[in-house]
């Protein structure tokens, strides 16, 4: 290997060159090399520092030409390459070189990035966050055995002595970026189906969904409890409250279940259907069953106190309900969370 990096440095013709760059990537794929042994072998091929870090873990790779690794700071990279698989881009290499680039440098870390991907997809499991949807659906679903579901989590990278939870989501925003996001430690896996993003994961942080985000997270431990629960959890979510937790919800979360017909017959239901064409009237009241309280509902919609009382007191009329007492509160909250579940079955 060394002999073959000397060569190298001899030839003049950088075409050549290039295939040899390529050829000598190609041994080490065969050779069956690690990171750390990549690294080792295009620091000395490049004649400097090299590195490989990836975003997922955090590992990061520095190795000197005379195959020491450091984790010294780095010099800045003189070049750089994303390391990309199944088309997300999972981290990073690059040389440390204290004079200009050499002409074969992009090409040293073209094959660079690609092998590490190929070790990191083989060896790994893959650090890639969107996941095979079929993969995933066997995990969360009702009627897979334990077996079948056991297969999969291994395949989709998690360990058998770990709870995974399932977060159901709804959003603009790519999944895995989503997924990065609220699962930074790893591991996440996501995937579509239908109209409702899926996320798996040990551990989430819900503190880390972006705006515009809606997310329901189950609680259970087993992935088709949890799959429904999420589901459920999404259901609830507004936009005051993109974020719901299903073991937060407690007993609201048994509207869920209420059928839609007896929903929609439902008296105070059928009364916020009507008031729910004016949006002026619906904000309102959702700020004041979600306060609890005229003055913080005021702050709440940036109104005076008095003019969100004069709206209350038109609303209760046109609701039949006395919204200044505990009962009708309690109507109002149980009327416009049905309200709002109703055509919204995920």
């Amino acid at each position: 290997m060394e002999a073959l990096a000397e060569r190298l440095s001899q030839l003049d013709s950088q075409v050549e060159g290039a295939i040899r760059v390529v050829m000598f990537y190609d041994t080490l794929m065969r050779r069956r090399v690690d990171l750390p042994a990549l690294a080792r072998a295009s620091a000395g091929l490049a004649e400097c520092v090299a590195g490989i870090r990836l975003r997922g873990t955090g590992r990061a790779i520095r190795v000197s030409p005379d195959g020491t690794e450091t984790s010294a700071p780095a010099a800045p990279a003189s070049t750089s390459a994303p390391i990309t698989l199944d088309e997300e881009e999972i981290g990073t290499v690059w040389l440390e070189r204290p004079g200009p680039p050499s002409p074969l440098d992009e090409v040293v870390l073209d094959r660079l990035a690609i092998a590490a991907a190929a070790v990191i997809e083989k060896y790994g499991p893959a650090r890639t966050t969107m996941a095979d949807p079929a993969l995933v659906e066997l995990v969360i679903s009702s009627e897979s055995d334990e077996g079948a579901r056991a297969r999969a989590l291994r395949l989709l990278g998690f360990a058998a002595d770990l709870p995974v939870h399932v977060v159901a989501v709804r959003s603009q925003l790519p999944l895995e970026q989503v997924g990065r996001l609220v699962c930074p430690s790893r591991p996440v896996k996501a995937a579509p189906l239908a109209d409702v993003g899926v996320l798996l994961a040990t551990t989430t942080d819900s503190t880390g969904f972006p705006s515009g985000v809606r997310a329901g997270i189950g609680a259970a431990e087993s992935p088709a409890r949890s799959w429904r629960e999420a589901r459920i959890a999404l259901r609830f979510t507004t936009a005051r409250q993109p974020i719901v937790h299903f073991d937060g919800l407690g007993a609201l979360a048994l509207l869920a279940h209420v059928p839609q017909d007896a929903a929609r017959n439902n008296a105070d239901v059928a009364a916020i259907t009507r008031m729910a064409v004016n949006a002026e009237d619906l904000d309102t009241l959702d700020a004041y069953c979600a306060t609890g309280s005229q003055r913080q509902a005021a702050d709440l919609l940036h109104l005076h106190h008095s003019s969100v009382a004069r709206r209350l007191e038109q609303i209760g009329k046109t609701l039949g309900i006395e919204l200044a007492e505990p009962t009708g509160l309690t109507r109002a909250r149980l009327a416009l969370t049905a309200w709002r579940l109703l055509d919204d079955d995920c």
